[in-house]
């Protein structure tokens, strides 16, 4: 697989420093501004069209990348996941875990220039939790809010939740000022470090500095470019109309190594797996599934499907959360040993197993039709349908009509919403799985206040599922960024966010 180059924000601010602390310049060079300085506009390339501007009223990421950068939410999140604030300057959780307290920053306001204090935070919250906002069940534990003074909002849920604080740092989660919110939906007034200037519909979005926003915004105005094709995002990069694209693993190659580019790439908060569906009696024995893992080369099949971009897992965790531990190497390619395996569970002649696959995921077939190949070589027939995918959410994911199916997870902040979709009782189990322990150790996650032991409990569910194997655990995948060479202060986020005031133009 490819090396891994990761570029943090702490590295960027040093390189910052580092070009501030030349030499003292001669008369001449003052004279004229650096052509760095001149710019003052960042032109970002997207593939797809914000669904609205309302952060409330949506679940489309294309829509959070944006107004991320116009509303705020009470927490945000650092490029290591750590919780930090946002619109809040602190916050304190009670020892029974059921009241959190949050202390806005001082004279906080909506662009529109009303106050942002508790009180109108709490009117933010209750749109959020209203019938129709496609959020509201994610809050419904929340049953009073209270303002204890104009900078204080309280919190108090029903009962425990331990992935409670984290709730208020998803884009979703963002303050809006409602007394304005339902009329003017795309005029966006949000406390964030950006303004709304102007969105043209399939074209282009611009931002704009807000003049009310305390903190560092070291671009004036921002646009987002909406450019579904990949190759006019690359020929207008190179051409030098665009200072930020995402690219793919066969596209990344022409940039690399050239200094008027940087290459960043970090693994996402996401996971890509082959599920099984455990009502097969096959599949019920953990001895075939453990032959799947032999008989399936991960780095060929990463190195085919993804170019390389991305890290082998062997659970079902992403690489960039904390709580992660490594076991792609459980399973090594071995397909003596899946042969001894199907051997000793009596299919010694054979197997053939049903593989669903999503038509609209062409990465995910090309995976499946990979994996089906290798499987074949230790005597497993995959027999391949590929459907639309409503019938895949139908049929595979909610009714659990197949045997084998490719598919990638999104993580959230808290390890339980992850992991919760392997108790035996959960709706989102569609790999059949059961585990009285696993079961055990979800619940006992959900009432546990320390940290550490939460951390334990992630990690021993890790190691379950790495032993058990309901899935062939494929990869973390990995996002990858261009920007042109004066462009620093870009990263990415474990949510799906850009952080469009920490970038900057350097010399």
């Amino acid at each position: 697989m490819k090396k891994l180059i990761s570029i943090g924000l702490s590295t960027l601010l040093l390189a910052g420093l580092a070009a501030c602390s030349s030499s003292t310049p001669s008369e001449s060079e003052t004279a004229a501004p650096s052509a760095a300085a001149e710019k003052n506009e960042l032109v970002m390339a997207l593939a797809v069209d914000p669904d609205g501007l309302d952060p409330q009223r949506t679940t489309a990421a294309s829509t959070f990348q944006i107004t991320n950068n116009i509303y705020e939410p009470l927490l945000t999140v650092t490029d290591q996941g750590e919780l930090t604030g946002a619109l809040a300057d602190s916050w304190e959780v009670s020892e029974d875990g059921l009241t959190l307290t949050f202390t806005l920053r001082e004279n906080a306001q909506f662009s529109n220039g009303n106050p942002c204090d508790a009180e109108a935070v709490i009117a933010s919250f209750q749109r959020l939790k209203a019938e129709d906002s496609p959020r509201a069940a994610d809050y419904a534990n929340i049953v009073s809010m209270e303002a204890a003074d104009e900078r204080t909002v309280v919190f108090t849920t029903e009962t425990l939740d331990v992935a409670a604080l984290s709730s208020f740092a998803y884009p979703w989660a963002a303050i809006v000022d409602v007394t304005v919110a339902d009329t003017l939906t795309n005029q966006p007034v949000g406390t964030g470090p950006y303004t709304l200037n102007q969105w043209i519909p399939q074209q282009s979005l611009s931002l704009t500095r807000n003049e009310t926003y305390p903190g560092t915004v070291n671009i004036d105005n921002i646009e987002f470019r909406m450019m579904p094709d990949a190759a006019s995002q690359i020929s207008a990069f190179q051409n030098g109309e665009l200072d930020i694209i995402s690219v793919s693993g066969d596209q990344v190659a022409a940039f690399e190594n050239n200094p008027d580019y940087n290459v960043i790439q970090a693994p996402a908060n996401s996971l890509q797996l082959m599920a099984m569906n455990l009502d097969n009696e096959a599949l019920a024995d953990v001895r075939v599934r453990q032959a799947i893992n032999y008989a399936v080369d991960k780095d060929a099949l990463i190195e085919t499907v993804w170019w390389g971009y991305g890290q082998k897992i062997g659970s079902h965790y992403p690489t960039v959360l904390k709580e992660y531990v490594d076991h792609s190497e459980d399973y090594t390619y071995d397909p003596d040993r899946a042969r001894e395996l199907l051997n000793e569970a009596g299919y010694s002649d054979g197997l053939t197993l049903q593989m669903y696959l999503p038509q609209n995921y062409t990465a995910y077939v090309n995976a499946g039709q990979v994996i089906a190949d290798q499987l074949e070589q230790v005597g497993i027939h995959c027999e391949i349908t590929i459907v639309e995918w409503a019938t895949w959410l139908s049929d595979v994911y909610t009714n659990r009509q197949y045997d084998l199916t490719v598919v990638g997870h999104t993580g959230r902040l808290d390890p339980y919403v992850l992991l919760a979709r392997y108790d035996s009782q959960s709706g989102e189990n569609y790999f059949n799985y059961s585990n009285p322990e696993v079961d055990q150790l979800l619940s006992d996650y959900q009432s546990e206040q320390d940290e550490a032991v939460r951390t334990q409990i992630v990690q021993q569910i890790q190691a379950i599922l790495a032993e058990e194997v309901p899935a062939l655990y494929i990869q973390d995948p990995i996002s990858l960024y261009v920007t042109q060479s004066d462009v620093e202060g870009f990263t990415t986020y474990p949510i799906d966010i850009y952080e469009m005031k920490n970038v900057r133009f350097v010399q």
